[in-house]
């Protein structure tokens, strides 16, 4: 089943910095999750201005709890950098 996680950063003045500094952890846990096919596109959401204020990813799991299990060590999430979370089963389309 897919899923589509979109997660926003905090606001404060070192949001950016926090991401920053976990960023390489959480580019090396998606890379795992990519090669295990639990990974199927993502990346940043950006301001107006280009600059990095969230995150949109899309997985695939057996279930929601198998996801929820596995974003327990998100860095992003056990770091902080993420304050607000929102996913919903998704489908991603098929075309020819």
């Amino acid at each position: 089943m897919q899923f589509l996680l979109l997660a926003y950063d905090g606001t404060d003045p070192e949001a950016l910095q926090r991401r920053l500094k976990v960023r390489e952890e959480h580019l090396k846990k998606i890379s795992a999750l990519k090669k295990a096919d639990e990974f199927l596109l993502g990346g940043a959401i950006l301001d107006e201005n280009g600059k990095m204020i969230g995150s949109m990813i899309v997985y695939d799991f057996p279930d929601r709890k198998s996801l929820e299990e596995r974003l327990k060590d998100e860095p992003y999430l056990t770091e902080g950098v993420w304050e607000k979370m929102e996913i919903q089963p998704f489908r991603l389309a098929k075309l020819e």
